[in-house]
């Protein structure tokens, strides 16, 4: 970093009566983390960046090889509008340094930058815009429940939706923090809410989901709020997904848009569709994490789980919604917000890469509702679906070579790991239903 930014950087903290500052990065698991120091140690931050253990985060170094270096990334620094005017915060997104220098292999943020460099060989610039739902449940003796805070339904008002005031500060701190919000909303589900903000380059929309959840946890606890990112939380109900929108640039024009080509779609696009869909189980892996990522990808409520395309269709895994010349993109449907959006943003270019590359062919899109096809007709069609376990797309994810050097042999051995531990932790796990089912039985 430049002397001269350097400078820009401290003046600017100055001016702003910044006293704390919050170095910030996300584990493998995409939990953020932190570090905060005196703004008296900015300018060391700036210029050497600050050494932490790693050893003790999530998916990164062994005890060995445990010294790391955070240096901010200057076009990341923001306000904290919620903290207190006396003693005002202000935070940098770090990237993650080895010793001698060197980016760390384990860092997220590390694996979208070069997967966008890759794209960049290509002449591609990436841009994708994720929408984010989430639940806000009451606290309970300062604990999380899942007791709702509200009976609200798809678009309701106040007094449907007495979260009404949440979303507000939510969007006004956003908006602070350079944020372009298009529009929030209330959920299908009680409790349930979307706050979608405007697409852009990836690795900034990365940043943005990362910041976006911590400042929605901050701001319903101000009010006795729990916001949860959970993608299943109650069962019987919709989960909340994080559907993210895609789409390649080239030379400043989007590069999805041909007004010649099948429904105004460039060979770029529909290759960029079939790639996704020949690596849509292995992505699954990284875009839904958690054992609990699977009881929200299951029929019937809303979640896609054929690996299909559609020009309009919502049942589809891969959609294309209408609109076209710039805004020509492709919504893939499965994610869900407790993903690393930066691993799944790699996986997602990677995926569409190989698809441009290996000039893939989607199958013919599918639109009509999926939902309504029985086993027999879906087979009959090619639909296959996605996978049903966290363990399965866990073995379809460490069987494709494009992902796994997409993400690296650091990440993958984390991510196969962390899917055993959690795999054995919850069949090890006596669970309510079990007791409830069998107990008095038996």
């Amino acid at each position: 970093m430049s002397s001269d930014v350097v400078s820009e950087i401290l003046e600017r903290i100055e001016g702003d009566l910044i006293r704390f500052v919050r170095l910030q990065f996300t584990d493998i698991l995409g939990q953020p983390k932190n570090a905060a120091i005196p703004v008296q140690q900015v300018e060391k931050a700036l210029t050497d960046g600050i050494w932490f253990d790693g050893s003790s985060i999530e998916g990164f170094a062994r005890i060995e090889e445990s010294d790391m270096l955070l240096k901010p990334d200057p076009q990341t620094y923001t306000i904290l509008p919620w903290r207190s005017e006396d003693a005002r915060v202000a935070r940098f997104i770090c990237d993650i340094y080895t010793y001698g220098g060197k980016p760390f292999e384990g860092d997220p943020r590390y694996i979208l930058k070069k997967t966008l460099a890759d794209a960049a060989k290509l002449g591609f610039s990436f841009n994708t815009g994720p929408e984010l739902e989430f639940f806000l449940f009451n606290l309970v003796d300062g604990k999380p429940t899942t007791t709702f805070q509200d009976y609200g339904g798809y678009f309701d008002l106040a007094p449907s939706d007495a979260a009404e005031d949440v979303r507000r500060d939510i969007d006004t701190a956003l908006t602070q923090m350079g944020f372009e919000i298009e529009m929030s909303h209330h959920e299908v589900a009680s409790s349930q809410h979307e706050i979608d903000f405007k697409y852009g380059d990836a690795l900034l929309t990365a940043d943005r989901v990362i910041t976006f959840k911590f400042a929605a946890k901050a701001l319903a606890l101000r009010e006795g709020l729990h916001a949860t990112f959970m993608a299943k939380p109650i069962g019987g109900i919709n989960g909340s997904g994080m559907h993210t929108h895609g789409s390649l640039a080239k030379n400043g024009k989007n590069a999805f848009f041909d007004p010649k080509g099948p429904k105004q779609l460039s060979d770029t696009a529909l290759h960029y569709i079939g790639g996704l869909l020949t690596h849509a189980k292995a992505i699954t892996r990284v875009a839904n994490p958690t054992i609990n990522s699977y009881k929200r990808l299951v029929p019937g409520y809303e979640a896609p789980v054929y690996i299909s395309w559609s020009n309009t269709n919502r049942s589809a895994l891969v959609r294309v919604p209408a609109a076209r010349g710039s805004s020509t993109r492709a919504e893939f449907r499965s994610p869900d917000p407790m993903c690393n959006p930066y691993l799944t943003f790699a996986a997602m270019l990677a995926a569409g890469l190989d698809g441009i590359r290996k000039k893939i062919d989607p199958p013919e899109s599918t639109d009509i509702n999926i939902y309504h096809l029985d086993a027999r007709e879906r087979e009959k069609l090619g639909i296959e679906m996605l996978p049903g376990s966290l363990m399965e797309a866990n073995s379809c994810f460490m069987q494709d070579q494009v992902l796994c050097k997409a993400m690296g042999s650091h990440v993958v051995e984390n991510l196969d790991r962390i899917a055993q531990i959690e795999t054995d932790a919850f069949r090890l796990t006596v669970h309510p239903w079990e007791l409830d089912r069998y107990l008095a039985m038996y």
